[in-house]
Order: structure tokens, then sequence, then C-alpha cells
């Protein structure tokens, strides 16, 4: 169990380091251009993205989960991860770990690959909200191969309730940032000790879909220009990029959480 808290310990870290990130010297730089275009970003475009991206959501919740899993082997990761949990209960160790890590790490590094090509694909052709649903799939495919990884379904309702908090935690700052942080956590524990609690999965879906356009505000209006759209391919990687690093501290901790029970 000591070699359990000590990855706890550093999951912790990794984790404060995210909610306490300050901002870099290009991001300073960048933010008074970005400020910029996105005071001349028009407003009907913002509540085109909004609702593009609540749409997105809708549509892979409620009947795209299946086109998805096609993208990955969900019972492969599944019977990988039932095998190293057995070994980590057998022998409790850093190689027994490193083993439940290995499939979450592989599918980071490949969907961010994904989320760059897609959007660099997508500028250089000008188009800019015609690829917010294969973005979400895309993000999402992202999330529920770590989901798998740790041992952890997304089919129930409040696990999506979960996932969307993931995102939203992942793609703020500052005190929303710390705040949709904690609700994470008050999640897990909520669902890992089959404690009910009240939510509203369309007003979850409306939230998300917010900040999740906020986020890409800047980027989807660049990449509905031809050419300087390739911009895109930066912004796709970074924000799977955030997603994947936060969720898979997220999954980890929760995963080796319920091991120290």
């Amino acid at each position: 169990m000591d070699i359990i808290k000590k990855h706890l310990n550093r999951l912790e870290k990794k984790e404060q380091k995210i909610l306490n990130k300050k901002q870099g010297i290009i991001e300073e730089k960048l933010e008074p251009i970005v400020d910029k275009v996105e005071s001349k970003v028009p407003e009907a475009l913002k509540n085109s993205l909004d609702k593009a991206f609540y749409k997105a959501f809708q549509m892979v919740f409620e009947k795209g989960t299946r086109y998805i899993e096609k993208l990955y082997n969900k019972n492969k990761i599944q019977f990988n991860h039932n095998i190293n949990d057995y070994k980590l209960d057998r022998n409790v160790n850093n190689k027994s770990i490193k083993k439940i890590d290995r499939h979450a790490q592989r599918s980071q590094l490949l969907n961010t690959s994904i989320s760059a090509i897609e959007g660099a694909g997508l500028g250089l052709l000008g188009m800019g909200l015609p690829d917010i649903p294969l973005f979400t799939a895309v993000i999402l495919k992202t999330i529920y191969e770590i989901s798998l990884s740790y041992g952890f379904l997304y089919e129930l309702e409040e696990e999506k309730v979960y996932v969307l908090n993931l995102i939203n935690a992942a793609l703020t700052i500052g005190e929303t940032q710390r705040k949709y942080n904690h609700r994470v956590d008050l999640l897990a524990d909520k669902i890992d000790n089959h404690i009910q609690f009240n939510y509203d999965l369309r007003k979850e879906i409306v939230n998300t879909s917010k900040i999740l356009s906020d986020s890409m505000l800047t980027s989807k209006f660049v990449q509905g220009i031809p050419v300087v759209g390739v911009v895109g391919s930066i912004a796709n990687y970074t924000t799977i990029n955030k997603i994947s690093r936060y969720s898979s501290i997220k999954y980890k901790k929760r995963y080796l959480n319920n091991k120290s029970k």
C-alpha cells in the first residue's frame, strides 16, 4: 500500500501543477492577439459553435458511442486491464502499476496525433464548423480509452456527467478550474460508493459545449480561413493534450484510491 500512496502523491503533484499553471512567455505575448481576434468573431458564430458542440455531444451520447467503439478494441482493453489488475492485486509494485498505465499512455499519443492531422487537413480545406462532430468524437474516444484502461465504463449517465466535468476542468483556468476539479472528485466519490446524486444531463452538455466552444473559438474562426487554417492543427492538438493529460491523472487517482480502500 505504500507504493500506491507514493503513486497517489505523484499524481497529486501533477494535478496541482495543472491547477496552478502559470502563463508562459509565448502565451503572454499571444494573448493580446487572441483577444483581438476574439473581439472580431461574430456573435452568430459564437452561438453556432455552442450549438454545434451541443449537438455533437448529444449525438454521440444518444447513438454514436457504438461508432466510436469501432475505432478501438474495447474488449481487448478491458481484458488487458483485468489481467493487469489481477497481477496488481497479487503483487503491488511499480512494474504492475506501469502496466495498468500502458494503454492509457498509448491512446493519449495516438489521439493527439489524430486531432492534429484532423485540424490541419480541415483547416487547409477552409472548413471550421463541419469538423466539430469529428473533433468531439476524438475527444470522447480519448477519454473512453483512458477510462477503460483503468477499469471504468462510460455508458451510465452518471459517468457521462463525470466525463463532461473532466473536459470542463481540463479546459478552464484559475478558480473556475479548481471548482470543476473539486466537482470531478465529488462525482468520482459518489459514483464509486454508489451514492445517488441529482444531475441534469442536458444542462451538463450545454455547459461543457460552451466551455469547449470558448476554448476553441479563435482557432475555429481562423480555421475557417483557407491556408491560415493550419493553425487549427495546433489548437486541436493542444485541446486533446490538455484533456488526455488531466483525464489520465483523474482516472488513475480514482483507480488507485479504490485500490487503497
